[in-house]
């Protein structure tokens, strides 16, 4: 009985695999990725708006699996802003939704509110996925402006600065 049922899991397993050997999809992929210039050059434009706008931030790009790339943190942000603009670029391209949407999805109440409780997530304006040809490229967060939609609109200044730059 033991043999016949080992035989048995051995035909499931080879059954299970033969799609994945006789497929005829490619091994490997292609992504597309900012260059750490055209990173510095989205953070730059982010940090610079919000100088205009009076206020002192942080500003993060992050890759996107949610890696950083670059960090920027004018002289008076407080200590809490790198780290708070980062978890929320990382939040948007590891939800695949801006943070300022993720509010709303995420109310109390709603079904998902569950997750403002996981680990480096940040559910406040301010993460925005940069995306380019139907693909996430990046995230860009930024924290230390008065309220999520302030740092918002200084997080899609960045971007604006390097869509010229983008494949769409």
């Amino acid at each position: 009985m033991s043999n016949a049922l080992s035989r048995l899991a051995a035909a499931a397993f080879a059954a299970a695999l033969a799609p994945v050997a006789w497929s005829a999809e490619p091994a490997t992929f292609t992504i597309k990725a900012l260059t750490p210039e055209t990173a510095v050059k989205a953070a730059t434009a982010a940090l610079a708006k919000c100088r205009a706008d009076g206020y002192q931030v942080a500003v993060s790009i992050v890759d996107r699996s949610g890696l950083e790339q670059v960090v920027l943190r004018d002289r008076f942000a407080g200590a809490h802003t790198p780290e708070t603009a980062t978890n929320k670029a990382w939040t948007a391209v590891s939800f695949r939704t801006n943070t300022t949407e993720l509010v709303k999805l995420t109310a109390t109440g709603q079904s998902a509110s569950g997750i403002r409780n996981l680990p480096r997530v940040v559910a406040v304006g301010g993460g925005v996925m940069i995306e380019a040809g139907g693909s996430i490229l990046a995230g860009i967060g930024v924290s230390g402006a008065p309220g999520g939609d302030a740092d918002d609109v200084c997080a899609r200044a960045g971007i604006k600065a390097i869509a010229d730059s983008l494949e769409f």
